[in-house]
């Protein structure tokens, strides 16, 4: 009987520590995954988040590059004005008038056709306030043409729909 305990003391040694060694070398993985798990999240964590931040950027750029396009577009209208005076004589009135013409035209194209305004003139009157006062492209009270804000309002509101 001595013989056999001698003999099973070595195999429920090595078995015992066969399972704890099992049991340490368990709860390590454990460890090591719950480790990975983490650097895991925290990777996909920060790709969220750089994808965000490139989402953001791309609809500024795109918002930018939309408003550059419309304010080159814009900056290719422009308005030709012209006027000149005309006299009406009759047998007892005697008439002064000026006559001013606008067209728009994008680059050298025309887009409207000549619209022209007659205006009396009466003696002392302010012909450059007249002219800014007829105008149907300049904006009422500016000195630089309207057609970036009325004009441009008009094509930025068909843009949006």
């Amino acid at each position: 009987m001595d013989a056999i305990v001698w003999l099973l003391l070595p195999l429920f040694t090595a078995a015992g520590s066969a399972l704890l060694a099992f049991y340490i070398m368990q709860s390590r993985m454990d460890v090591e995954l719950a480790r990975q798990r983490e650097e895991l999240i925290e990777a996909r964590a920060k790709i969220h988040h750089n994808e965000s931040q490139l989402e953001t950027k791309l609809r500024a750029t795109e918002e930018e590059t939309k408003r550059k396009a419309f304010d080159s577009f814009l900056s290719d209208i422009r308005v030709e004005e012209r006027h000149y005076m005309r006299q009406s004589k009759s047998l007892f009135l005697n008439r002064k008038s000026m006559v001013l013409q606008e067209r728009l035209y994008f680059r050298n194209i025309p887009l409207s056709n000549w619209v022209e305004h007659e205006l009396t003139v009466e003696e002392g009157s302010d012909l450059p306030k007249l002219l800014k006062a007829a105008s149907i492209f300049a904006g009422k009270g500016t000195d630089a043409p309207a057609v970036e804000s009325s004009f441009g309002r008009l094509l930025e509101s068909s843009i949006k729909h």
